[in-house]
């Protein structure tokens, strides 16, 4: 078993094991399409010739990357095929010379033991900004963000005054659900 680079011959195979995980709200759904336009960014596991587990790095600039559509399937579960695709993409992280990379999940025990520590999401608008919106768990989100390196003081968000305003209405949108 071993971690590499996606390629486009992998876009199938990704997208079936993200669907896997669709439905029960577990991951935010990615078209074909989308998969295919950001091949670069996933890393596979590859196990007797076939991809058994996928994630992504999404890469907001130096200060931020994302570990995101990270899924292993039955074939590989239990085996260290999730530590691998982790530490292939912490590596890539460090290859981009990113200072600080995040993740929301529902198992932070694991990401925990890996190094990434708890974090209030909103300080990571650069994330929330970008899937939050179209996220169908918006109102009731169970996830756990959690970051590895230093937090960014400066984010995209900062420098664009129309999306610090679209991230104030969600807060405050998800602060008044709460309620």
């Amino acid at each position: 078993m071993f971690a590499r680079n996606a390629t486009l011959p992998d876009a199938m195979a990704i997208e079936q094991l993200i669907q896997i995980h669709v439905g029960d709200g577990t991951l935010l759904g990615r078209s074909l399409a989308e998969i295919c336009e950001n091949i670069r960014d996933f890393v596979v596991i590859e196990h007797d010739g076939e991809v058994v587990g996928c994630g992504a790095l999404h890469l907001y600039g130096m200060h931020l990357a994302e570990v995101r559509s990270i899924t292993i399937g039955k074939k590989a579960a239990g085996k260290g095929a999730g530590r691998l695709l982790i530490d292939a993409l912490l590596a890539e992280a460090a290859r981009q010379s990113v200072t600080c990379v995040c993740l929301f999940t529902r198992i932070p025990e694991f990401f925990g033991k890996m190094g990434f520590t708890v974090v209030e999401k909103e300080l990571l608008p650069d994330k929330m900004y970008k899937d939050c919106l179209r996220c169908p768990r918006l109102h009731a989100c169970d996830e756990i963000a959690m970051y590895m390196g230093e937090l960014p003081e400066k984010t995209v968000l900062s420098t664009s005054p129309h999306a610090v305003q679209y991230y104030t209405q969600l807060v405050s949108l998800a602060a008044s659900v709460g309620d």
